[in-house]
């Protein structure tokens, strides 16, 4: 798109898969600039497109869409560093929740007891993370869930650290 081209609301929306009431709910929140107005409908520019783009990556990342209002209104680097950090913080939380609830959906499934809740391992693993988690990052054998034994057939080693199993 040409910086001097201009869109239609529904063209901007559509680029994106959005419908157009997305497009003024995030103009209304202040995350996107009013479109300017020819003959009473908005026309949006290529920045208008970069900056769905940012929003739309942005919430792919996690970010709220109030997160990305305060992102977009930092008042420079410090403030968007602060902010990013503390995101990035809650990523690595989630991820780390992610994890544990994969470990346990893992043993599920690869479990040969009859009822996998009752299995040893299963409840050995659910007491850890009851007790804060085990999947830390690190090197496979690393960290408070190694020394389950490498012969075990529920114990491996993965990514982000030992997976019991």
């Amino acid at each position: 798109m040409k910086s001097s081209e201009s869109m239609s609301i529904g063209e901007l929306a559509g680029r994106f898969g959005l419908a157009a009431h997305v497009l003024r709910h995030w103009e209304a929140m202040g995350l996107l600039s009013p479109a300017e107005r020819v003959n009473g409908r908005r026309r949006y520019t290529s920045d208008h497109v970069s900056r769905v783009a940012m929003i739309i990556g942005g919430k792919r990342g996690g970010l709220s869409l109030e997160q990305l209002r305060e992102l977009f209104a930092a008042q420079g680097p410090g403030d968007r560093h602060t902010l990013l950090e503390r995101h990035r913080a809650e990523l690595h939380e989630r991820m780390r929740e992610i994890e544990r609830s994969a470990a346990m959906i893992d043993h599920a499934l690869e479990c040969e007891a009859h009822d996998f809740t009752r299995c040893p391992h299963f409840q050995t693993l659910v007491r850890r993370l009851a007790d804060g988690g085990t999947l830390s990052p690190g090197p496979a054998g690393a960290g408070p869930s190694a020394g389950a034994g490498a012969q075990d057939p529920h114990v491996r080693g993965g990514p982000y650290g030992t997976v019991i199993r």
